[in-house]
């Protein structure tokens, strides 16, 4: 940690500035490294706090405080024992993420008080945040807490509306033009956004590193202002009569928490832009929260999966009987077959799956350098201590708890519990129908997906999984964590036709390459794949997509975003970058500046896009191949609930076709009457396609075996020009054929 000295005299003057002015108040400052935000502390009767961007307000004076069972209000009448300033600049290691290179940049001041407890405050260049700190010892009953978020004038209101019962996060979002257009019994789950139109400044309100505490929700307190909400603790819970159904609160108790009179509280943040593309990229409730405590992580492996709930593992084949009712070995041993042919890391069994046969599974996968998780229903893992050893002596990598549906402090510690179980038995989680991430998976990176947000899933019920959602929440939601929304249907349609489809195979609203383009745009350590293998095979080329996309990044760049309404963005891994562009209801045009890639450097990108078509046929999409330098910059258009992929490689130009010259990897022969290639290469061939001059694709070949030898029949194509484009694992290589 290094000081910085000119921070602490700027805090300084502040501070007698502060007791100047006001003899019975003490006022601080503390500013962001960029010196663009400011919070300000006003500590009296009580302890306020207001924020500013570039000098103007953004949060006006808001109380904050919390009343024990001890009688102590934290924050009322305090006095000041001592203060203490800090300047952190330095790097945060994690095992992976969306961008490699992640720093811990702040100012933070601390205000000891005689009365035992401490306020710790940081400013962050993309917001601000707040938490309370005791040394009581002992135990003692939180009975209340004081979070206001008082707004300096009318916002309009993203607002993620909660249920009454606390119990889902999987919310769709209402937008409303003021906070007092909001009905005040109503209340959201967070993060939600709140935004200043005529200057275009944001502020989404949230928190970060909740533990053994419950999590905080946002409910109107006047015109412009919200305040927090709380589950208080329970005191009795129903005993569910069947798997689907988990410990509902029927009665709670006068409290919100029974916790240790020394510890930290969770930190209250608010992020504050007047740039959307920076959202994308916001990462503050991941480095507010707790470091990792796990000393290796070597065994922590992220991933795409294949996985059968979405479509009621119902497969268009006759050579095995499938559905639901057929979950067995020999269905499962297909979804196997199918990861390993397209170098899926995994395949997730859900509700359904048996301990029969899930050992020779298991083996039957590691075969195949395929590797298995498992879902699991939360009681059993909670009310039964030996749960994670069991599942991890069958062999899976990891599991998927299910169904926790609630966030006061119980079961806020489960979830903690259960990271700590999984990661001393070698195992990732998955947290489904559980509360929002507040950070805890930088603490336990073997936790890989949180859901929380309203996926693929909900389809087959109504129609909120839409684009103008898609557009949203990656702008909110994901602020707070990585996905669990399983994309990859290929059964689109156009908003008109969409129909909920309970039980059976779903449909999804928004184009081919609008689904496509969620494994670029949406993070998602664990990415599913959710249709069937069957229904893959039908498009090969977007299945060689989906077999390569990363899941994890060591660069995000966004290019350019407005909140619910489109976005553009670029990723980068193992020297290979991906672009995902998506858009709502409207349709529009992208453009894509290329000016990050290198420089000097020739790239050729599979581009998958909509075509004039896509607005009458979701299912229609145009793969083409093109050739692009940094100095690029194109523009697309996206149908009406559209979208964009592209995957950009390096391109060698395989200049001499009929022979192969000393030092060439790859050779492209023809035969004498044109109808036919064959392909010689050092390095396994992955992929062969064939483009027109315009780069539209017009034939497509995965080359399963990986054959150093490929033969490819070209009969079928019209005279003409050609480019033949052939991937290898080191590159792509490329020539003109004549037809």
């Amino acid at each position: 940690m290094r000081v910085n000295v000119r921070f602490q005299i700027l805090f300084s003057l502040s501070l007698l500035a502060g007791l100047w002015s006001a003899a019975h108040a003490q006022e601080y400052n503390v500013v962001s490294p960029d010196g663009s935000l400011r919070i300000h502390l006003n500590v009296a009767a009580d302890i306020r706090y207001d924020v500013a961007k570039n000098g103007t307000p953004v949060i006006t004076p808001s109380p904050i405080g919390f009343t024990l069972s001890t009688g102590l209000v934290v924050g009322s009448n305090a006095t000041v024992k001592s203060t203490a300033t800090a300047s952190v600049d330095e790097p945060i290691e994690r095992p992976y993420g969306k961008n490699d290179n992640l720093r811990d940049h702040y100012n933070q001041l601390r205000i000891d008080f005689e009365e035992h407890y401490s306020l710790v405050v940081r400013a962050y260049d993309e917001g601000v945040a707040y938490r309370f700190e005791t040394a009581l010892g002992g135990s003692v009953d939180v009975m209340s807490e004081e979070a206001n978020f008082n707004f300096a004038g009318t916002t309009q209101v993203i607002f993620p509306e909660a249920d009454t019962e606390m119990r889902s996060w999987e919310r769709s979002y209402n937008t409303y033009a003021s906070i007092s257009a909001i009905n005040a019994q109503r209340f959201s789950i967070t993060p939600a956004m709140f935004s200043y139109t005529a200057s275009g400044m944001r502020v989404v309100v949230a928190e970060s590193d909740l533990l053994d505490y419950p999590g905080m929700y946002l409910q109107p307190s006047g015109a412009t202002s919200v305040k927090g909400k709380w589950a208080y603790y329970p005191k009795e819970v129903s005993f569910p009569d069947n798997i689907y159904e988990y410990h509902r609160v029927t009665k709670r108790e006068a409290f919100l928490a029974r916790t240790s009179g020394t510890r930290q509280y969770p930190w209250r943040v608010a992020i504050v832009t007047t740039d959307d593309r920076t959202l994308l990229t916001n990462e503050l409730i991941y480095k507010l929260a707790t470091p990792s405590v796990l000393t290796n992580t070597d065994w922590i492996k992220p991933g795409r999966s294949a996985w059968e709930w979405w479509h009621d593992a119902i497969l268009e084949t006759t050579q095995i009987p499938s559905g639901t009712k057929n979950l067995n070995l020999a269905l499962y041993k297909f979804y196997v077959d199918f990861a390993a042919q397209n170098k899926l890391e995994y395949v997730t069994l859900d509700a359904g799956w048996s301990t029969s046969y899930i050992r020779e599974l298991v083996q039957y996968a590691a075969s195949k350098n395929v590797k298995i998780f498992v879902w699991d229903f939360i009681n059993l893992p909670v009310e039964s201590p030996g749960r994670i050893a069991e599942l991890k002596s069958y062999g899976v990598a990891g599991i998927k708890v299910d169904l926790i549906e609630r966030d006061d402090q119980v079961a806020i510690n489960w979830f903690e519990q259960l990271a700590s179980a999984c990661a001393q038995q070698q195992l990732m989680i998955i947290f489904h129908g559980c509360a929002k991430p507040t950070g805890l998976q930088r603490k336990y990176p073997n936790i890989v997906n949180f859901e929380a947000v309203r996926g693929a899933e909900c389809t087959k019920w109504d129609d909120t999984p839409n684009p103008d959602y898609h557009l949203q929440f990656p702008f909110i939601r994901m602020l707070a964590g990585p996905l669990d929304y399983t994309p990859g249907s290929m059964r689109n349609v156009r908003r008109s036709e969409f129909q909920p489809i309970g039980v059976g195979v779903p449909n999804t609203i928004g184009t081919r390459t609008h689904e496509v383009a969620m494994y670029v745009m949406f993070d998602q350590p664990l990415a599913y794949l959710c249709d069937a293998p069957t229904e893959y095979r039908k498009y090969a080329d977007i299945l060689y997509f989906l077999s390569k996309v990363p899941t994890v990044w060591e660069q995000t760049l966004p290019l350019s975003a407005e909140v619910g309404k489109y976005a553009v963005i670029a990723r980068q891994h193992a020297g290979e970058w991906y672009v995902g562009a998506m858009t709502n209801y409207e349709a529009r045009d992208v453009e894509v500046d290329f000016s990050f890639l290198p420089a000097g450097v020739d790239r050729v990108a599979d581009v998958y896009r909509d075509t004039p078509t896509s607005e009458t046929n979701a299912k229609s999409y145009q793969h083409e191949i093109i050739t692009i330098t940094n100095q690029s910059k194109l523009t697309f258009h996206l149908a009406s609930g559209g979208g964009l992929a592209l995957r950009i490689r390096d391109v060698n130009e395989v200049t001499s076709i009929g022979k192969s010259e000393e030092g060439t990897k790859v050779s492209i022969y023809q035969n004498t009457d044109r109808t036919r290639l064959t392909i010689r290469s050092k390095a396994p061939v992955h992929e062969v396609s064939i483009t027109d001059l315009s780069g539209k694709v017009v034939q497509h070949e995965i080359v399963a075996a990986l054959q150093e030898t490929h033969e490819i029949d070209t009969a079928r194509l019209g005279a003409g020009i050609y480019v033949v484009y052939v991937s290898t694992n080191e590159r792509v290589y490329s020539s003109k054929i004549i037809r």
